[in-house]
């Protein structure tokens, strides 16, 4: 039982590191990455559809996006697509294949990225805490029905513990190669 709470706990915890790493690859730095072009929906016979299920995505080289649509007719709604999505790229249109050139970011706006950054390894910091503080609260109701002693709720406490600053510094370290990618001319 208290090993589970353990588990869960860890568990939850990395899917918050998870979900943190996740919104990094949606952040734009001057480089290319397919995750930029993730989000993006694309109307397919109707339906909004993510771009990845409607064209194939690759990065050329280290500025450059290419997505070559699977349909021929499918190149216009994925340029109305990606000028809406708010990237502030404008797609370069030869024949079928759409391509994304990234510009390179001024001095502020990776400033204003990097920001944007510390604000995201908050979140995913509190999430942590968040989880930390259930297991406790589990622990401590635990003691309190007798189903453990105080010096097992005790070690477990410092075990929850332990685990919740080895992803807190997950994140730092994770956010610190992120700032390093940011402000890398």
């Amino acid at each position: 039982m208290i090993e589970d709470i353990k588990k869960k706990s860890a568990e939850r915890m990395k899917k918050s590191i998870d979900a943190l790493k996740q919104e990094f690859t949606k952040l734009r730095t001057g480089r290319a990455s397919a995750g930029l072009v993730e989000p993006i929906r694309v109307e397919y016979y109707g339906s909004p559809v993510p771009l990845s299920q409607v064209a194939s995505v690759v990065v050329e080289d280290a500025r450059t996006i290419s997505i070559t649509p699977w349909e021929k007719t499918m190149v216009q709604p994925i340029e109305k697509a990606i000028l809406a999505s708010g990237l502030g790229i404008t797609p370069n249109t030869a024949g079928t294949a759409i391509r994304l050139v990234m510009p390179p970011l001024t001095e502020e706006r990776r400033k204003e990225l990097v920001k944007l950054a510390h604000k995201t390894a908050e979140h995913a910091r509190v999430a942590v805490r968040n989880v930390r503080r259930d297991g406790m609260e589990t622990l401590k109701t635990m003691e309190k029905d007798h189903k453990i002693t105080e010096d097992e709720h005790r070690k477990r406490s410092a075990e929850i513990q332990k685990a919740t600053d080895e992803f807190v510094k997950s994140i730092d370290d994770t956010l610190a190669a992120k700032e390093k990618e940011t402000m890398h001319v």
